[in-house]
């Protein structure tokens, strides 16, 4: 047990952020979107048969703050102090629910680096908020999903549905792009 005034040397994951957290208020992300890039982390949830291959890809239906409604995947800043292994893990929880069960490797390496940028035709990833680098990574699945958070809904596609042109506009931001190359990256996209 810690004494008074000593920090917790064990934090708890649940709890809400401390005031000096590495956690930031909206006015300081919106001062540090507009000076540096920001690290993301991205993930496709995949459902596995008993041979490893992708049978189903979990897609996220959610509302921009605009009220738009698009298809996404799973994404999230890395906090200061945060692994990448740690990052996926909340985030995944965060936008599939605690019953999830992510599959997380024992070194994560991602599949692909998406840079996204606030100007068109950069490159093929788009934000306008900000410049932010994303490590993108396929995560097996094996529990129940629940969307959380503004995720409205959580949809089970085959890899064929998931990669096929009608889905591909249905996401924002060149997340399309990513998405076929996370199946790409697993051999279940020609």
């Amino acid at each position: 047990m810690a004494s008074v005034g000593t920090p917790d040397p064990t934090p708890d994951r649940d709890r809400d952020p401390e005031p000096n957290s590495a956690w930031l208020s909206e006015q300081e992300l919106a001062e540090v979107r507009r000076r540096m890039p920001l690290l993301y982390v991205e993930a496709v949830p995949v459902r596995l048969d008993g041979m490893g291959i992708v049978k189903e890809v979990g897609i996220l239906l959610r509302a921009n703050p605009h009220g738009a409604i698009s298809r996404t995947l799973v994404s999230g800043r890395v906090m200061y102090g945060e692994t990448l292994r740690d990052a996926l893990y909340r985030h995944l929880e965060k936008d599939l629910g605690p019953m999830a069960f992510p599959q997380l490797p024992a070194s994560p390496v991602p599949f692909h680096v998406a840079e996204y940028f606030p100007i068109p035709g950069l490159s093929a990833y788009l934000d306008e908020r900000q410049h932010a680098v994303s490590l993108a990574y396929v995560v097996p699945v094996t529990g129940t999903c629940d969307p959380r958070q503004d995720a409205l809904e959580l949809t089970w596609m085959t890899p064929a549905e998931a990669s096929s042109a009608a889905v591909h506009s249905e996401m924002e931001g060149g997340r399309g792009t990513l998405l076929r190359a996370a199946l790409a990256s697993v051999g279940v996209l020609g």
